[in-house]
């Protein structure tokens, strides 16, 4: 497309979006009592205006169930968050057996680490990216000194080469061959918070499993955001969060995937009650016998206020149609990748001032740019702007134009007010 850094064409383009109306359904903070232009649905998602709608039901429920309301009402609370199943197999590209709500991402990873991460005396490793979430480096190091390994000899971590921002594909697969006989474990972001690369999980995958390795993925940074085939993929299991780019509140349910493949292996887990076997949950028995879903994994009473929001927000992605946000995801980052160009190339500013190390061709809706001669700095600027991005240490500003909310127009004024500042 040949893009132009002007108002009459962003405009244009918003005039021709077809997903242009579902900016209407969310909640913008103000600047100025102007809308601000808001960057950061990787962070935390902006609030679908029906979650009110979708809360005050269960408030209502309760009010004039009490605890019938389990089974009384509309959506009855024992089954409530089987309604998520459906929208989240779409968004990960799964079967409804494969993915529930539940919990929170980093005690979800945890959970699934009971079943899939299995070392023994030669194979104990890890293999992980280099600057992982740190949740995630935390998460890691803690279950190999539970299993009293080292963690500086236990996980394995690839790095960028020397000079380069980003991972590439064929170091990771080489690492796998490399410790082939080490590896108990290989858990990868699908996308790396701070590059915003998205990793090849199905080669990841495929590769792993040639050589009897199980494969995990933490999707908080891609579900919502990029084209997931987890079934298809093999993929062992995924855990994600749901208040990035599925607008579900801060802090609001996770939810994970585990493939049907694994659903009636006697894997070790930590149960619950709410994993036990829907038929004979209620005669309260002794032995343990798991859901053969990915719900078998559930422990605790599902959050059903929690969950509430969850749904209303991936009913509008119901409505929206993940092809169609992919779509204009693409061509809304490619435009923030142009105007940050256009500003680099300004008369009078140094060519390169923006440096976009987010890859070009393994991406979502996030550029990460460095400021170079800026820091900090440039970051406050454009909030003091009414421009809502987000920092990461030590220099990274992190964009993410999300298509359910975001338009041209915003991305065109974000560029006029970048060239001002700098």
């Amino acid at each position: 497309m040949n893009y132009q850094n002007a108002l009459a064409f962003a405009k244009q383009m918003d005039a021709a979006d077809p997903l242009k109306h579902f900016r209407k359904e969310f909640y913008f903070p103000k600047y100025r009592n102007r809308e601000v232009i808001y960057f950061t649905g990787n962070s935390l998602g902006l609030q679908p205006k029906t979650s009110k709608k979708y809360f005050n039901a269960v408030l209502k429920d309760w009010a004039k169930h009490g605890v019938e309301g389990h089974f009384e009402g509309d959506t009855p609370w024992l089954s409530y968050h089987e309604a998520l199943g459906k929208p989240l197999a779409k968004l990960t590209g799964s079967k409804p057996s494969e993915v529930v709500a539940m919990n929170h991402l980093t005690s979800n990873i945890h959970f699934l680490l009971v079943s899939f991460y299995k070392p023994t005396i030669k194979r104990y490793k890890i293999l992980c990216e280099a600057k992982a979430f740190p949740s995630d480096q935390y998460l890691l190091a803690s279950q190999a000194q539970f299993h009293g390994y080292n963690p500086d000899e236990a996980i394995i971590e690839i790095a960028p080469r020397t000079g380069e921002h980003n991972i590439r594909s064929e170091d990771i697969l080489t690492t796998i061959e490399k410790h082939k006989h080490e590896l108990a474990l290989i858990f990868f972001g699908g996308i790396n918070y701070f590059t915003g690369q998205v990793f090849d999980m199905k080669r990841i995958a495929k590769t792993a499993h040639k050589v009897g390795i199980p494969v995990g993925f933490d999707l908080a940074h891609a579900i919502g955001n990029i084209k997931l085939n987890l079934h298809e993929w093999d993929v062992d299991f995924a855990a994600w969060c749901s208040y990035k780019y599925l607008n579900s509140g801060p802090g609001n349910i996770g939810g994970i995937f585990i493939h049907e493949k694994h659903h009636r292996k006697e894997l070790p887990r930590f149960a619950g009650w709410w994993g036990h076997d829907k038929n004979t949950r209620f005669n309260m028995g002794k032995n343990f016998s798991p859901i053969p879903s990915a719900e078998g994994w559930q422990v605790s009473t599902a959050n059903t206020l929690g969950l509430s929001i969850h749904r209303a927000s991936l009913d509008i992605f119901e409505r929206a149609g993940m092809d169609a946000l992919l779509k204009k995801s693409k061509t809304l980052t490619d435009y923030l990748a142009f105007i940050i160009e256009c500003v680099n190339t300004e008369k009078g500013n140094p060519k390169k001032r923006l440096e976009i190390i987010t890859p070009k061709n393994e991406k979502g809706c996030q550029l990460s740019v460095i400021a170079h001669g800026q820091g900090k700095n440039l970051f406050h600027k454009l909030m003091a702007n009414g421009v809502i991005p987000d920092w990461r240490e030590p220099n990274v500003i992190r964009m993410a134009p999300v298509p359910l909310y975001n338009s041209f127009e915003d991305i065109y004024r974000f560029g006029e007010i970048l060239k001002r500042l700098l």
